[in-house]
């Protein structure tokens, strides 16, 4: 078995060196990777420790420091978390790897042993969040029920499944998972207490209202059994659902080509594609080059720290649980490629870039995002960028430097808007009808 292991690990380490962006691009093989060097790699450190070659042992402790954390791997199971709420996906399409327009583009796929699928359970229930620790738990049990072989006991698993179910108020089901383990001794006690709330539950309401439990678990959130509307709709477009261009609305957007009244344009004018009326949301193609994204890339890499946003009260800068990705600050002088962009914006714009702020380079990673919010400080809150001293923004723009395979669109929920990110263009939201400009990345 160890020999099969190593093999499916050398088939793996070799996919994942010939293209580590398109690996790591797969939500599953990003999940394991962190595990597997986080929690896994600990084992075969106790193996080769045993080698007591000083050179050897040093080597091993330096690059230690470089693996993920605990931190990054509780991340990439979050992460998970949120792709399966915000697409929809079922627990049987993310363990065996086949996400929608995702797995077509790779030539390795990694899927979910008991031991993951049992960890991501783990994980929603340190947070409490029971509706996700069910459904990974009771993946977890069916993986083990079709035999695949594992080194988490069933018990473990039916006393998590048999909890977080009780939790979300289905006694009868909790009593059916603790039948399953009554050896068990911490079991049998569930099993006492869970019959006696039972009786009660059905003394005091005669019939149970299954439509309103049904409800309240598709409405759930981050194990929260309720959601805004905003919410719900953020996630429909992200999906490509509930779009409110209309084919009357459609006629009126065009493709041209435009020097916007600059002389360097006149003669090389830019391609430009309206992708919505109101706000209006401009894409420019072919605006920037390959070697332009490399070198914001090589320049933004050893900076890249967790994305902050502005407190709307204080104006200061934090983090949130609301925008989960790493950001780096990029200014003009530092070097000419990054002032070329700038000079480009304010030709293409006629905004003097002097007040924008330092280009913001963001990676979103696995399960990313950047939930509604307004770009611009609203009449609430007249100090949100005090600090930078160049008043309030009027405009973002938005330069996509990689191909996504799936998601990754920049919504409006408001307006009903999806952009879908392209490689090379820039997704300008210019400030008209600014109180409805709400939307997420």
């Amino acid at each position: 078995m160890e020999v099969r292991w190593a093999e499916k690990l050398d088939r793996i380490t070799t996919t994942a060196i010939q293209d580590p962006e398109g690996f790591l691009g797969h939500p599953v093989n990003a999940f394991k990777l962190m595990k597997r060097l986080n929690t896994e790699w600990g084992e075969v450190e106790d193996l080769v420790l045993k080698d007591m070659s000083d050179g050897f042992i040093s080597n091993l402790t330096i690059q230690r420091q470089y693996f993920p954390n605990d931190e990054d791997q509780n991340g990439a199971a979050k992460a998970l978390l949120r792709l399966q709420d915000t697409y929809q996906l079922d627990t049987q399409t993310i363990s065996s790897g086949d996400f929608p327009g995702v797995t077509a583009s790779l030539p390795f796929k990694s899927t979910l042993a008991v031991e993951d699928s049992f960890e991501l359970g783990k994980i929603a229930y340190s947070d409490a969040d029971y509706y996700h620790t069910e459904l990974w738990m009771a993946q977890a049990l069916r993986q083990l029920d079709e035999g695949e072989e594992s080194s988490i006991e069933l018990v473990t698993i039916l006393d998590y499944l048999s909890y977080s179910v009780y939790q979300q108020g289905e006694l009868e089901r909790a009593l059916k998972y603790t039948k399953r383990l009554l050896s068990h001794q911490r079991a049998l006690g569930n099993l006492k207490y869970f019959d006696y709330q039972l009786a009660k539950q059905k003394k005091a309401e005669k019939e149970q209202n299954t439509e309103e439990e049904s409800k309240m678990k598709q409405e759930h959130s981050g194990g929260k059994m309720s959601q805004l509307p905003e919410r719900r709709k953020y996630e429909q477009l992200c999906r490509g659902e509930g779009l409110k261009m209309t084919a009357r609305r459609q006629r009126h957007l065009f493709c041209r080509y435009s020097n916007h009244r600059h002389p360097f344009y006149v003669i090389g004018p830019v391609k430009q594609e309206d992708e919505w009326d109101r706000p209006r949301i401009i894409r420019y193609h072919g605006i920037i080059s390959e070697k332009e994204i490399e070198k914001v890339k090589e320049l933004a890499k050893p900076r890249l720290r967790r994305a902050t946003i502005s407190n709307p009260v204080t104006g200061v800068l934090e983090t949130a649980h609301y925008r989960i990705s790493k950001s780096a600050w990029l200014a003009a002088y530092e070097h000419p490629v990054v002032d070329r962009i700038n000079q480009r914006i304010q030709d293409i714009t006629g905004l003097d870039v002097k007040t924008a702020e330092e280009l913001q380079v963001a990676n979103y990673g696995v399960g990313g995002q950047y939930e509604p919010h307004f770009d611009f400080g609203r009449k609430d809150e007249p100090d949100a960028f005090k600090e930078l001293g160049t008043g309030n923004r009027i405009a973002t723009w938005l330069f996509y430097m990689s191909d996504v395979a799936a998601g990754g669109a920049t919504v409006f929920p408001e307006v009903g808007a999806a952009v879908k990110p392209m490689k090379f263009q820039i997704n300008g939201s210019m400030r008209e009808a600014r109180s409805s400009e709400d939307h997420a990345d």
